[in-house]
């Protein structure tokens, strides 16, 4: 029997792939701790800290410890959404092309950019993260200094080496695969892609969503919404070096319904609705596991 599949699973399931192989930060969804989302606008997070050692008494015993663990409560901060209407009849004369690419890219070309660029700038936006504003960073050797830099910070704070990830921009990551030079002997093909450097993954990002602060647009009208980099404040980023550990992701609700002709109540057209209710950010007490290296203009 043929597989039977119905519109609007076909379509979630290909946005849903589309997210996590599109975004840069997706990855980090299932590797930072679970949450309580069932709060009605707000998620909590666990947090526990304890007082370290004291000298023990052989007489009194040990010495008593204060210990701390609590839920913080966050509000979600972005909650985002469009709707997207296409006639039947524009739909038909062009093949059905105009729907079924409509939302595949914009998931692509809309959603993640926005995703991964809101979620870098709250890391970089965090109070007492580790940074470093310098200029231009325009030789690889620059850069691979830069990151020892990082790497050592990172090490001084007794942040784990396992489960490290360097997130830093595709031009950045281009002078560190040009550095690359192998003996070719009788290949006649090789890979300089640099995909592990020292002791954490490298993940290039584009710099058009790595930036320290970004705005969002109302999308008040039809056409305008998206994200940009905010004026005067905003600064590229170089390189993030942090551990999966310090953040922490969540996406309460990411919605798409998509309606046909016939089930579109307002008109004789396609109709797709999306929401995205979502935030991201840093803990309070692993604030020195993320290492920010940023451009100072």
């Amino acid at each position: 029997m043929a597989n039977s599949i119905d519109l609007v699973t076909a379509f979630r399931e290909k946005a849903d792939l589309i997210y996590k192989e599109a975004s840069k930060t997706a990855f980090l969804d299932s590797l930072t701790e679970q949450n309580d989302h069932q709060s009605a606008n707000e998620i909590k997070i666990f947090k526990i800290s304890m007082v370290g050692m004291g000298d023990y008494d052989r007489a009194e015993g040990y010495p008593a410890g204060d210990v701390t663990a609590e839920w913080e409560t966050i509000k979600l901060l972005y909650e985002r959404g469009r709707a997207f209407s296409v006639d039947r009849m524009d739909n038909e004369e062009t093949f059905g092309l105009t729907y079924g690419k409509l939302v595949g890219e914009y998931i692509r070309t809309r959603v993640v950019p926005e995703l991964d660029a809101a979620r870098f700038a709250r890391w970089a936006g965090t109070s007492d993260i580790q940074t470093v504003s310098a200029a231009a960073l325009t030789t690889a050797s620059a850069v691979l200094t830069a990151i020892d830099v990082a790497a050592q910070k990172l090490d001084d704070e007794e942040v784990p080496e396992d489960g490290r990830y360097l997130f830093i921009s595709s031009a950045l990551r281009r002078l560190l695969n040009a550095s690359v030079t192998r003996s070719l002997a009788n290949e006649t093909e090789f890979s300089r892609i640099i995909q592990k450097l020292d002791e954490f993954q490298v993940v290039p990002v584009p710099q058009s969503r790595f930036y320290t602060q970004v705005t969002l647009d109302t999308g008040a009208s039809s056409s305008a919404g998206g994200y940009t980099k905010t004026a005067s404040t905003g600064r590229d980023i170089n390189f993030i070096l942090m551990h999966r550990e310090a953040i922490w992701q969540a996406a309460k609700l990411n919605s798409l319904k998509v309606f046909t002709p016939e089930e579109n109540q307002t008109a004789d057209a396609w109709l797709c609705q999306h929401r995205l209710y979502h935030d991201g950010g840093v803990y309070d007490n692993k604030v020195k596991g993320i290492y920010l290296h940023k451009k100072n203009s």
